[in-house]
C-alpha cells in the first residue's frame, strides 16, 4: 500500500498516472487556486452531477484556511469546513484510486500534507424500481430490486425497521472491486453461518463479477457442476427477501445485480411464492397445492405415458385409449425429444423478438409448427398434447433452474426407458432423487432436503399450507 507523500505535486502526479486522466475523458480533473492554496479534485463523469459539483466547488471558494501541511490537517479540515453528509480523510494511492473510480471525489490541497478528502457525492445512473418481469403478482407490493446496491438496502430498511437488521459490506474482484452487501437480523440468523459466508465471501480470489450475483454463486459453490439443480435461491422482489430475513435467512446483495441471493437454501423453498401471502389463508393454500400438484405431475407425465405406450399390450382395457392409433413416422422417443428442444427454441427466439411481436409469434410459430408436423406425419397428436401440457405447467415455477433440473432428468428417464422399459423409470426416478439429496448448496449448512431431512412437522406443514402469521 502506498501512502501519500508531503509533497502536493508528487500526489498529483501519481495520481494522474494511476488514473490515466490523459487518456480516459471520463475521469476529470479540477485544478484550481484558492487564497493562494493549490487545490485538485478527481472525479468521474458521470457518478457525479453538475449541480452537486458546482455547489462544491462554489463553497470551496469560500474557504479561507486548507491546513498547514501538519499532522491532522486533513481532519481538521473536515471537521471545519466540509459540509457534506459522506466525507473521510485517506492517506494512502490505493484507496483513492478505488473511492474514485467507485464515483467519489477526492480532493487535495498544498494544505493537506500526507492525506486527502473523499466526499461520497456520488449518483450512479439507476432505472425505476418497477415490478419484477420474472416474479409478477396479482395482488401487493408493485416494486422491485434494481442495479443498484443502495437503491436495494434502502428498501429492505423501508420493510424492516428494526436496529437489530445488520448490513455488512464486502468487496469482491481485483479489478470489478464489486460492492457486495450480506444482509440479516442478529438474534434471528445463525450467527455461526453469518460468520462463515462474510469470510467465505472475503476470501474469493477473482478479477471480476461480470454477471453479477451469478458470477457470485459460482465463485462461492465451484464444485459438483454436474448436478443441475439450483444451489441459491434468488428474487427481485424485496418483500420476498424481507419475509425470509425475518424467517431468519440471510441475504445477499450485489452491485449491478437486481437479484437478491437468499440463504440457506433447501428445495422446498422453491414451491414458495410471493402471491399466496397476498391472499387469504384459503385461497393461498388452494393456489399452493395447485401449483405443486401441477408442477410435480408435469415431470412424470411424458415417462409415465412413454413407459404405458412401450408396453401396450400389457395394458387393462380402460386405459388403452392412452396409445395413439397412429404413432407417425418418427419413433415415439425421438418425438418427445423433437418436441423438448423445439419449445427451447421457440422461448429463445421469443426473447429475441421484439416486444410487440413476441406473444404472437410464441403462439403462432407453436401452432404452425405443431400443426404441420401432424399434417405431415413427423409427430402423432398425442405427443404433442403432452408436451404441451409439460410447456405449460412448466411456468407455473417461477424458478428457471429448477424447471431446467427437472426437464433434463425427464429427459434423462425417457432415454433410460427406451433402452430398459420400466426399470428406465425406476432408475431415472432414483438419479433424480439422489441428485436431489446430495446437492449442496453455500456452506452446506443447511440439508437441500430440509425440512424433510431432518424432519420439521412444523415448517413441513407451512410449506404446503398457508398458514397466518402471529
Amino acid at each position: 500500500m502506498r501512502e501519500l507523500s508531503s509533497n502536493f505535486d508528487e500526489n498529483v502526479n501519481t495520481l494522474d498516472t494511476i488514473l490515466n486522466v490523459e487518456n480516459n475523458f471520463d475521469i476529470i480533473k479540477r485544478e484550481m487556486e484558492i487564497n493562494s492554496q493549490r487545490v485538485t479534485m478527481y472525479y468521474v463523469d458521470g457518478f457525479v452531477t453538475s449541480a452537486i459539483m458546482q455547489k462544491l466547488i462554489m463553497h470551496l471558494t469560500t474557504i479561507k484556511d486548507f491546513g498547514n501541511g501538519r499532522e491532522g490537517a486533513v481532519e481538521s479540515f473536515i471537521k471545519s469546513s466540509v459540509p457534506s453528509v459522506e466525507v473521510d480523510a485517506v492517506y494512502d494511492f490505493d484507496t483513492i484510486t478505488t473511492m474514485v473510480l467507485s464515483g467519489c471525489s477526492v480532493i487535495l490541497a498544498q494544505g493537506f500534507g500526507k492525506g486527502a478528502v473523499i466526499v461520497d457525492a456520488r449518483s450512479y445512473p439507476a432505472r425505476v424500481t418497477e415490478e419484477p418481469g420474472n416474479d409478477k403478482v396479482m395482488r401487493g407490493a408493485r416494486d422491485g430490486f434494481v442495479e443498484t446496491l443502495i437503491f436495494n438496502t434502502a428498501m429492505v430498511r423501508r420493510r424492516i425497521r428494526d436496529p437489530r437488521l445488520t448490513v455488512k459490506y464486502a468487496n469482491v474482484g481485483e479489478m470489478s472491486k464489486t460492492d457486495i452487501a450480506v444482509v440479516y437480523i442478529e438474534g434471528k440468523a445463525d450467527p455461526v453461518y453469518v460468520k462463515q459466508l462474510i469470510e467465505k465471501i472475503n476470501s474469493i480470489k477473482t478479477d471480476a463479477l461480470p454477471m453479477g450475483h451469478q458470477s457470485l454463486i459460482e465463485c462461492l459453490i465451484r464444485k459438483r457442476w454436474y448436478n443441475p439443480f439450483p444451489k441459491v435461491r434468488c428474487t427481485e422482489r424485496p418483500d420476498a427477501a424481507c419475509a425470509s430475513i425475518l424467517e431468519g435467512s440471510v441475504v445477499v446483495l450485489c452491485d449491478t445485480s437486481p437479484e437478491a441471493m437468499i440463504l440457506p437454501t433447501a428445495i422446498f423453498d422453491f414451491l414458495q411464492e410471493t402471491d399466496d401471502y397476498y391472499y387469504p389463508c384459503f385461497t393461498g393454500t388452494y393456489l399452493r397445492l395447485i401449483r405443486q400438484m401441477v408442477f410435480l405431475g408435469a415431470i412424470f407425465l411424458t415417462p409415465i405415458w412413454y413407459t404405458l405406450v412401450v408396453n401396450a399390450g400389457h395394458l387393462p382395457e380402460f386405459i388403452a385409449f392412452i396409445v395413439p392409433d397412429n404413432t407417425g413416422e418418427v419413433p415415439i422417443i425421438a418425438q418427445l425429444l423433437i418436441v423438448e428442444f423445439v419449445l427451447d427454441g421457440l422461448k429463445l427466439a421469443s426473447l429475441n423478438t421484439p416486444n410487440v411481436l413476441s406473444n404472437s409469434f410464441s403462439v403462432v410459430g407453436g401452432l404452425l409448427l405443431g400443426d404441420f408436423a401432424v399434417q405431415i406425419g413427423w409427430l402423432c397428436p398425442d405427443a404433442i398434447f403432452y408436451m404441451a401440457i409439460e410447456a405449460i405447467a412448466g411456468f407455473t415455477q417461477s424458478n428457471y433452474e429448477l424447471g431446467y433440473a427437472f426437464k433434463f432428468m425427464r429427459i434423462l428417464t425417457i432415454i433410460l426407458i427406451h433402452f430398459l422399459n420400466y426399470w428406465g423409470l425406476i432408475i431415472g426416478t432414483l438419479i433424480t432423487i439422489i441428485l436431489v439429496a446430495t446437492n449442496k448448496t453455500v456452506l452446506g449448512k443447511r440439508d437441500y432436503l430440509y425440512p424433510l431431512i431432518p424432519f420439521n412437522a412444523k415448517a413441513l406443514k407451512s410449506l404446503f399450507f398457508r398458514v397466518k402469521k402471529p
